[in-house]
């Protein structure tokens, strides 16, 4: 019992510092939790997969042999993301985003409990201060979205065929965003709102000020840290699971994961600037209008996840699992919507007309729901070392209407290797290879085309006592 003291105490430590964000996979999920699993395609549901289990299936906790384990984790996401148009090219040159995470999970008596940090998912561009997005003066676009959670999975063994699960999740969001929006694209939001729509006081001082043209208006919340972003929420969420051993080769599993319960992302640093063509007494120039204020991201929630699956011991030394998912991604991304308060005091006297009012600005998202296939298979080449294959699908969640290039969340197939090695009875580590190969969408609203791979790696190292 010492162990889950230590690690209460350890997690409290360690959660700010932990980064988490994700690139896209299945939308904005992980293709895979753990290792074993990733190996195969992300296929979890009926087999023990380690504490990663919790991240999954919280009644695979109970498939463990009596005893405790203690798994630390690594990941590595490497995505490769441009966006073009009209022969222009702006490559992200966010290459590279890690995972750590840990878990600890003890069996006893037909009940299994533990305690385990995980990231959940989330998305990250950065494409710098040049190219067509940088709208010729030097602006960075960039997006870095990170969801994690600290879980408390419990589960029982009813009987020796059918065992039960759930966890309790604390869940926590952070964001950076730093965006530019040329004029015609802000005024949409403003009137015929085909992408968007934006309101609220700033918008009526906007159009009452001497504005004869806006070129550019530049949302801008990013502290550029790997470990949190500006904007930050909590919350909780929870999950349900079962398995159902049918003989001693099939196993049965499925779980219930529910819309997070998250407040608003937000941040006290936050500012607009807007380029714009204005007469403030002297003639018509082009001015340069900082708007400082604060920002709250409203509604961001991730979605309600239901999963069914099947293990099937194949040979004493094969085995062979599938699942299917479906992602509620229509019951939360229908828009990104952000509410931003300016300052009542103002550093630039340009922008003092704007002090105190506020913006209200939706990106319409629409997404669809999704549905995920996985399956894979492990074999046992000797008693110390497996090898692991498998495959992923997933339809692309994202209308082509509302693809935007900050969150380009296309990705559809994944092909998975791994394997695990045993030092010992106590040690071992297990290790995964995703591949997703490119996909391309185009928005014809914009002509702005997003291509999209991937390939990432993920690691863990089991102690068992």
């Amino acid at each position: 019992m010492r162990i889950p003291g230590r690690l209460t105490a350890l997690c409290a430590a360690v959660l700010p510092l932990l980064p988490v964000t994700a690139t896209a996979t299945n939308g904005m999920n992980m293709e895979g939790y753990g290792p074993v699993a990733a190996a195969m395609g992300g296929a979890s549901m009926a087999y023990d997969n380690g504490s990663a289990a919790m991240m999954n299936n919280p009644a695979t906790i109970g498939l463990m042999e009596e005893g405790g384990r203690l798994d630390l984790f690594f990941g590595f996401l490497g995505p490769d993301v441009q966006a073009e148009t009209g022969g222009m090219t702006a490559k992200s040159s966010g290459t590279a985003y890690y995972m750590p995470a840990l878990g600890y999970v003890r069996k006893h008596d037909g009940l299994a409990y533990g305690l385990g940090l995980y990231g959940q998912g989330g998305m990250g561009t950065e494409y710098g201060t040049a190219g067509f997005m940088s709208m010729g003066a030097g602006l960075e676009n960039r997006t870095e979205l990170s969801v994690g959670r600290v879980i408390a999975p419990l589960s029982y063994d009813v009987n020796d065929k059918l065992v039960i699960g759930g966890s309790v999740d604390f869940v926590w969001a952070g964001l950076d965003l730093r965006m530019a929006m040329n004029g015609a694209q802000f005024n949409d939001l403003v009137t015929t709102q085909q992408g968007g729509a934006a309101s609220g006081s700033l918008i009526a001082a906007y159009g009452a000020a001497p504005i004869s043209n806006l070129h550019y208006a530049y949302f801008d919340y990013s502290n550029g840290s790997r470990f949190s972003g500006e904007a930050r929420g909590y919350g909780a969420a929870g999950k349900i699971g079962a398995t159902y051993r049918v003989d001693d080769r099939l196993t049965l599993g499925a779980s219930y994961h529910s819309k997070t319960r998250l407040g608003d992302m937000k941040t006290n640093d936050a500012r607009i600037l807007m380029s714009v063509d204005a007469d403030f007494g002297g003639g018509v120039q082009t001015y340069d209008i900082p708007i400082s204020g604060s920002i709250r991201v409203k509604d961001f929630q991730w979605p309600a996840t239901w999963a069914v699956g099947a293990a099937f011991q194949a040979t004493d030394r094969l085995l062979l699992v599938g699942d299917i998912k479906r992602i509620n991604w229509a019951d939360t991304m229908q828009q990104f919507r952000m509410v931003f308060t300016a300052d009542g005091s103002q550093a630039s006297p340009l922008a003092g007309g704007f002090a105190g009012l506020e913006l209200d600005a939706a990106l319409f998202q629409r997404w669809e729901d999704q549905t995920v296939y996985q399956f894979g298979g492990a074999y046992a080449l000797n008693p110390k070392l497996t090898l692991r294959a498998g495959f992923n699908y997933a339809s692309n969640p994202v209308p082509d209407q509302y693809l935007n290039a900050l969150f380009p969340a296309i990705v559809e197939r994944h092909v998975t290797a791994g394997f695990g090695y045993a030092f010992n009875e106590a040690q071992s580590i297990d290790f995964s290879l995703q591949h997703a190969p490119e996909v391309t969408a185009t928005n014809p609203g914009n002509g702005v085309t997003s291509r999209h791979s991937q390939t990432s790696f993920q690691v863990i190292y089991s102690l068992r006592f």
